[in-house]
C-alpha cells in the first residue's frame, strides 16, 4: 500500500514537473515560436478549438510565424483568437491563404514582465507539488494502524526527497527560462 502511494505521488508530481515546463514555452522570448501558440484556443464553428488542430505552424525567420490553417473558411477566427490572446503582443497579416504573425521587438520592461510571469508560473508549479505531498502523507497517515511506524516514517522521507527533488527540477527550468528571457 506505501508503495502504490508513493508510485502516485511520484507520477503526480512528475507531470506537475512537466506541466509546468509546458507552461514556460507559452511564455515568449525574442524569438517567435510555434509554442507559444499552443494553448491559443479558436472558436470554430461555435466550439473552442486549439490552434494546432485548424492550422500549421511554420517558422521561417526568427520573429516570423506562417499560420496556414486547413480551412481558409477559419482566417478570421485564428486572427481574432491570435489578437485577443493576452501577453503575446503578436500582430498577425492575414493575406487570405495564410497568416503572418510578425512578433514585436522586445524591450527590457516587456523582459522583465516575463519573467514576473514566469516566476509567478514556477510558484504555482511548487504549490502543487506541496499539495501532492501534503495528500500522499494524508494517505500515509491512514494506514498508519495497518503498517509499522518505521514503514511510515521512511515513506514520510521518501515522499519528502521526492518532493524537494521536484521543486528542484521547477527551479531549474526557471533558472534557464528567465536566462533564456533576459538574454538580449
Amino acid at each position: 500500500m506505501i508503495a502504490e502511494t508513493i508510485a502516485e505521488v511520484t507520477e503526480k508530481m512528475a507531470k506537475a514537473v512537466d506541466v509546468i515546463k509546458d507552461d514556460f514555452h507559452t511564455v515568449r522570448t525574442g524569438r517567435a515560436n510555434p509554442a507559444l501558440f499552443q494553448k491559443i484556443s479558436v472558436e470554430y464553428y461555435g466550439t473552442p478549438t486549439p490552434l494546432a488542430q485548424l492550422a500549421s505552424l511554420q517558422n521561417p525567420e526568427a520573429r516570423t510565424l506562417i499560420i496556414t490553417p486547413y480551412d481558409k473558411g477559419a482566417l478570421k477566427d485564428i486572427e481574432r483568437a491570435i489578437v485577443n490572446y493576452p501577453n503575446l503582443g503578436a500582430t498577425p497579416t492575414n493575406d487570405g491563404n495564410i497568416i503572418r504573425v510578425t512578433m514585436p521587438e522586445m524591450t527590457e520592461d516587456r523582459r522583465k514582465e516575463f519573467v514576473k510571469i514566469v516566476r509567478a508560473k514556477a510558484e504555482d508549479g511548487r504549490v502543487a507539488v506541496r499539495n501532492i505531498r501534503r495528500k500522499g502523507i494524508t494517505d500515509i497517515e491512514a494506514i498508519k494502524s495497518d503498517v509499522s511506524e518505521d514503514d511510515v516514517s521512511r515513506a514520510e522521507k521518501e515522499i519528502d526527497a521526492l518532493t524537494k527533488s521536484h521543486i528542484d527540477s521547477i527551479d531549474d527550468a526557471l533558472k534557464k527560462k528567465e536566462a533564456e528571457l533576459l538574454e538580449v
